[in-house]
């Protein structure tokens, strides 16, 4: 059951909760912009979210007054991600946005939801973003077994029932293949799990080469030690026939291609993204292009989305933190990947848009610039 949010004029949506006046409204934002955070992933985070507060701006703000966006830089660093909300919350912001790195916005919910913040997390899929359900945080992204377990039937789909995981220890990677193994177990397949904090590159082909996987999905960070696993694995002629698959999306981002060039194709990753964009989508596409001087990655969008369904939360209900938690499932607004709406989906303890597009893509050899769609759910 969700906790009941308190009055108006009780605790954490008393007067320091929001703007007075016509001072600007402000939104506190959260993204890894700096090591051991994915750094690519925050910089077109933060591009999407600053292109739409910029829209919202332009056509007139909240009810007259300015957005404004607070932004701390997360690295990764679940603490300093907690330390960055209660400083938001002491700031006065309205509502926080954002967030890449799963186990760095569970810590980030579980504070919105200690002091009364509204949340809208962007990007961060893990399950279980909270340890109970909270009427505080609304998510954008779709849950990670829903995604994951799209991309587990495109590998039975495509003949792989045998996987391997190169993995680094983390509650999303572990959470990641337990999601592969309860998919593909119905259809006598198995995941291997190879652990890449005492394997070497090397020492990971020799044991993939004794296992009877044809596919080998690497659940690591980015650029480290995914990319050194994807040269020794190309490079190694034991495993030329092997499929590499990278499902959190680390060919997504056009550092990937610049690292591995050909090498990096081929490797089949989950985004979050339409067949075709929205009207509003084509339109924030090509505002992202200019901005990040490259093709926008679904993040980018998630970012722009995150303040589209803020600002009219914020236009609607007014800046008030408990009207704008109890907003959710009201939500109903147009984003660059379709019509948004909060439900509660079951084993997910937040707000939830169910569910955006997701597709299997990945780059093509012959012009690794360009993606290509594998499947779609």
């Amino acid at each position: 059951m969700s906790t009941p949010l308190p009055s108006p004029a009780s605790g954490p949506t008393s007067p320091e909760a929001g703007p007075a006046g016509g001072a600007a409204v402000r939104i506190g934002a959260l993204a890894p912009l700096s090591r051991p955070g994915w750094i690519e992933a925050g910089q077109h985070l933060l591009a999407g979210l600053e292109l739409a507060v910029h829209d919202v701006n332009d056509t007139g703000g909240i009810a007259g007054r300015p957005l404004d966006l607070v932004v701390r830089d997360t690295a990764a660093d679940p603490e300093r991600a907690a330390a960055a909300v209660e400083e938001l919350a002491h700031l006065g912001v309205a509502a926080l946005a954002g967030e890449y790195h799963s186990v760095v916005a569970r810590a980030a919910a579980a504070r919105a939801d200690a002091v009364g913040l509204p949340f809208l997390c962007s990007s961060a899929v893990l399950d279980a973003l909270t340890e109970q359900p909270t009427p505080w945080v609304a998510r954008l992204c779709p849950a990670q077994s829903h995604g994951w377990r799209i991309y587990a039937d495109f590998l039975l789909g495509a003949g792989h029932r045998h996987i391997a995981v190169a993995a680094q220890a983390s509650v999303y990677w572990a959470a990641g293949a337990r999601i592969l193994r309860d998919r593909l177990a119905p259809h006598g397949g198995t995941v291997t799990e190879l652990d890449m904090s005492v394997l070497s590159p090397t020492a990971l082909c020799d044991r993939l080469a004794g296992t009877p996987a044809t596919a080998l999905l690497v659940l690591t960070g980015q650029p480290e030690p995914a990319v050194s696993i994807v040269r020794a694995v190309r490079r190694d002629p034991r495993l030329a026939e092997t499929l590499i698959g990278a499902p959190a999306g680390q060919p997504e981002f056009g550092a990937w291609a610049r690292l591995l060039g050909g090498d990096g194709a081929a490797i089949p990753f989950l985004r979050y993204l339409p067949e075709r964009l929205t009207p509003l989508g084509a339109r924030v596409d090509a505002a992202l292009r200019e901005r990040l001087s490259e093709a926008p990655s679904f993040v980018a969008f998630e970012g722009y989305d995150t303040i589209t369904v803020l600002a009219d939360v914020l236009r609607s209900h007014g800046t008030d933190r408990a009207r704008t938690a109890e907003a959710w499932p009201s939500v109903a607004v147009e984003g660059t990947r379709g019509p948004i709406r909060f439900s509660r989906t079951p084993g997910v303890g937040v707000w939830q848009w169910a569910w955006p597009p997701v597709q299997v893509v990945d780059r093509d050899p012959a012009e690794p610039g360009r993606l290509r769609v594998l499947r779609t759910g």
